[in-house]
């Protein structure tokens, strides 16, 4: 009777022990899961991320002018009267020698008329006076004219010769007078502006029309003193049409007004214009920007930048197998939305915006839209809407304030 019971113990010993390691493995495989040490493989995490461009430094300050003739002229009689005529108007294209007005030239011409006839006197005592002498001549060696009256007879030649000089002087100073009835352009242009209408008396000098030369065009912007002490005159103007932004020139500052509007306290800059679009005429309004001095450097998103071994730090990735690695930068400034990175990035690196705090070197990430996009522009444009007439007001805006093309 007793192997029975023996054989009853060793079976029910078995299942014990197969029931404790089934319950074992069932604790262990909970502890893993509990722990984190799956090795299967981690998430692919979304991110953005932004392509690394370098920034030129300072500010980028923007001024709103106009287009004006590089030279722009007056044209006006040398002499006064009664204009009788006005050729051209406004808008009208000029070429040089082409006659533009004419004064009532009557006086003018009697005056020449006159000036011919004692012209013609004089030169008819001239030529007897020379008839006298040639007579005289080779009778004073025979002695029949005594040498008193030959001195006499070239006396009187020379006081005809010298009335006919003078004489001839007057029909030139007369020809001029009526020549000055004339108003004829000096080159070519386009008139701007009338200054008087036909039937008026004007004076001499007073504007009758008012000529932009051709030959070249310029920017002309108010710029607040303080633009003028931080620009340089070499730098590089872009200038914009206002109306197509797309239509853009670079300019020279080529004339800064030595004293400042009494009622803007600006100074008139005029910006020559190299090979201006025949887009920009006379008279349209464009924006001038001009980058003022300081350090360049890259410009990324405040959420971009973490930290590493107590440094600032960002995640760059790498494009071929997307992969992220963690690299120490140098920030030249906070500014609210934006850091500016001084050296750590190269240009054309791919850095990660959103997603950094839970990522580690190594990992795999995938992108969140088709393409990295660019990194945060320029640095803004301080705008500054000023007028180039009189009684515009500069109106500063953001940190530079003094917006300015120079």
């Amino acid at each position: 009777m007793s192997r029975p019971v023996f054989l009853a113990a060793s079976s029910l010993s078995g299942r014990l022990a197969g029931l404790c390691a089934v319950l074992l493995a069932a604790l262990l495989t909970g502890c893993q899961r509990d722990d984190g040490t799956d090795t299967g493989p981690p998430p692919i995490r979304p991110v953005r991320v932004v392509a690394v461009e370098k920034l030129p430094g300072g500010e980028s300050v923007t001024l709103t002018g106009t287009i004006q003739a590089k030279e722009d002229v007056g044209l006006a009689f040398r002499t006064g009267g009664q204009l009788i005529e006005r050729l051209v108007n406004v808008g009208d294209k000029v070429e040089a020698g082409q006659v533009v007005a004419r004064l009532d030239s009557e006086i003018e011409q009697q005056s020449l008329l006159a000036a011919r006839a004692n012209l013609a006197a004089a030169r008819a005592q001239l030529a007897e006076a020379r008839n006298t002498v040639g007579r005289y001549e080779p009778l004073v060696a025979r002695g029949f004219v005594a040498r008193q009256q030959f001195d006499r007879a070239v006396e009187t030649r020379n006081a005809a010769q010298a009335q006919v000089d003078a004489v001839a002087a007057q029909v030139a100073a007369a020809e001029n007078q009526l020549s000055f009835t004339t108003l004829i352009a000096d080159g070519p242009g386009i008139v701007t502006a009338r200054g008087a209408e036909p039937g008026e008396v004007v004076r001499a000098g007073q504007t009758i029309v008012q000529l932009a030369r051709e030959g070249g065009r310029d920017a002309v912007f108010d710029v607040p003193p303080r633009v003028l002490e931080l620009a340089s005159a070499y730098d590089d103007v872009r200038v914009a049409l206002s109306t197509d932004p797309a239509v853009t020139t670079k300019g020279r500052v080529r004339e800064v007004a030595p004293q400042a509007d009494p009622v803007t306290r600006t100074f008139l800059v005029r910006v020559g214009l190299a090979a201006p679009p025949p887009s920009m005429r006379l008279g349209s309004t464009v924006t001038g920007t001009v980058q003022l001095g300081g350090t360049p450097g890259i410009a990324l998103p405040s959420s971009a930048l973490t930290s590493a071994q107590g440094n600032p730090a960002v995640w760059v990735l790498d494009p071929r197998d997307n992969r992220v690695a963690l690299r120490n930068v140098e920030v030249i400034r906070y500014e609210l939305d934006r850091v500016v990175v001084g050296g750590g990035l190269s240009p054309g690196e791919i850095v990660v915006t959103a997603g950094v705090q839970v990522l580690r070197p190594g990992q795999q990430v995938r992108l969140l839209g088709d393409q990295p996009a660019g990194a945060p522009g320029a640095l803004p444009p301080v705008e500054i809407k000023l007028r180039s007439d009189a009684g515009a007001h500069a109106a500063p805006a953001g940190t530079a304030g003094q917006g300015a093309a120079k």
